[in-house]
């Protein structure tokens, strides 16, 4: 007897000695690892096969997942590119982020972020970070406040201006305040695809970087319309396999060879099915290469790489969500607030720290990833952000939970959502008072928003309303009103 009772105490302590050692293990992995953040443009929640996808392959972002954290409740920070971007950089939902809408620049780019806006790269730049953004920015043109090196980049490599973006084979890119001519585009003909060479600079910035520690944002464009694609070994993959008709855009300037060349379109797509899957392939490949890169350069247990997409998937340019299951079941696209148009995918690796293989049903938002990195990188944050770190969750600890989430979109008569645990409401018709209606769905029940619920919860749609009128902070370069 006397024997178990020293036995015990020993077992005991031999436990808390292991926790205590997993936990250093953990803490030592904390101290600024490097971070990647990967952007995918225009990704449907049900893309990626590791989402329920069945006719797209996608192994090496199946294969992250496996090896990291599958998020089935992560969103947006809005339905369509700019503000979801400016959300993301400053950690404030679309009521409080200073870009809520797509608004043009002339002669490019979009409205820029103000200079005291606070950013993601910033608050890590403050930290010892070097950080770079490759691929689609859309927040300010060169030289402005909006501009990516006046907003914590050391550098900044590809699209300045989201409309050029709409064009895989554009006349230009640019490197940091530097237009770089992309010799043989000249809208005639198609010579360098823009997503290659975004592709090889992110690459070299992890290499020339591989001492640590880096912020590396990667919003890539893929698989955005336009659908193009080099017709290589990709397209071979999926040619044949599906049932489809031509794509065909009559509009003057949208297809190659055309006099009035206009970037905003998009070309036409003899074969728009095979395209649009290569070029989700495409996507998945380069993730995988970037994963690859870590290993090779013996970083990849000193990196937290992060996936995700800016909003739910598109229907221009013969893309079809509807085809592809790209929404996973959920109702909506881009341009909605209904689940489509704002839940995304996020996978999140971070080997020997987060457990392999889990799902986590945690409901975060775009506006948490700042808070999270910051605390990742023990950052303290020097301006008020409506995130929450998701850490814990990620290293298997009690997690704060959101009390609600709030989205607003300029367009379409003006939009507000509200998430507030299972239930989701959704305004639409802002702009007209006559005919502002407010639908309720209970998301556990019924993921697909189906069922309206509205009239039989009428307390309950008092108070999502009330949180609507109290999220919303007037700005006046986006005014939340009907504007002509």
């Amino acid at each position: 007897m006397k024997m178990i009772h020293h036995v015990i105490p020993a077992v005991l302590l031999l436990i808390a000695t292991m926790a205590c050692n997993i936990e250093k293990k953990k803490q030592a992995h904390i101290e600024k690892p490097n971070i990647i953040y990967i952007l995918a443009d225009d990704l449907g929640y049900g893309d990626l096969g590791c989402y329920g996808q069945a006719k797209i392959e996608t192994p090496h972002l199946d294969k992250m997942a496996a090896e990291g954290m599958l998020f089935t409740q992560h969103y947006a920070g809005s339905t369509v590119c700019a503000p979801s971007r400016s959300v993301l950089m400053t950690g404030q939902h679309t009521g409080h982020t200073p870009i809520r809408g797509n608004k043009e620049f002339i002669p490019e780019g979009q409205f820029p972020m103000s200079g005291d806006a606070l950013t993601i790269a910033e608050v890590l730049g403050k930290a010892g970070y070097a950080t770079g953004a490759f691929g689609k920015w859309g927040l300010g043109f060169v030289g402005t406040e909006g501009d990516p090196n006046h907003q914590g980049f050391d550098e900044f490599y590809g699209y300045n201006c989201q409309r050029e973006a709409h064009r895989y084979y554009p006349q230009h890119l640019w490197h940091n305040d530097q237009k770089v001519t992309l010799q043989g585009n000249d809208f005639k003909n198609k010579a360098v695809y823009s997503s290659d060479l975004i592709h090889e600079q992110a690459l070299k910035f992890i290499e020339q970087h591989k001492h640590g520690p880096f912020f590396m944002f990667y919003p890539t464009t893929l698989p955005h319309a336009e659908l193009l694609i080099p017709d290589g070994e990709l397209m071979q993959k999926y040619r044949g396999r599906f049932d489809e008709v031509p794509y065909v855009d009559h509009r003057l300037g949208a297809n190659y060879g055309d006099e009035s060349f206009d970037s905003k379109f998009y070309a036409s797509q003899a074969e728009p099915f095979t395209t649009f899957a290569a070029m989700v392939s495409l996507l998945d490949r380069q993730v995988g290469e970037v994963l690859e890169k870590l290993k090779a350069l013996g970083i990849d247990n000193k990196t937290i790489v992060i996936f995700s997409s800016d909003n739910g998937p598109h229907k221009e340019g013969g893309a079809s969500p509807a085809f592809f299951n790209s929404s996973g079941g959920l109702r909506g696209c881009k341009r909605d607030l209904y689940e489509g148009g704002i839940r995304v995918p996020m996978i999140v690796r971070w080997p020997d720290v987060i457990k392999a293989g889990v799902k986590s049903d945690h409901l975060s938002a775009f506006w948490d990833v700042m808070p999270t990195l910051a605390e990742v990188a023990n950052a303290p944050l020097e301006s008020p952000v409506d995130g929450i770190s998701f850490l814990p969750e990620l290293l298997g600890q009690e997690q704060k939970k959101h009390d609600h989430l709030y989205w607003e979109f300029h367009e379409q008569g003006g939009k507000q959502a509200v998430r507030k645990g299972n239930w989701k409401a959704v305004l639409l018709r802002r702009f007209e008072p006559s005919k502002t209606t407010v639908e309720l769905y209970n998301l556990e029940e019924d993921p697909a928003e189906t069922k309206d619920l509205s009239k039989e919860q009428p307390e309950l749609v008092k108070e999502v309303l009330a949180i609507m009128e109290k999220e919303h902070v007037h700005n006046e370069d986006f005014p939340f009103v009907v504007t002509n």
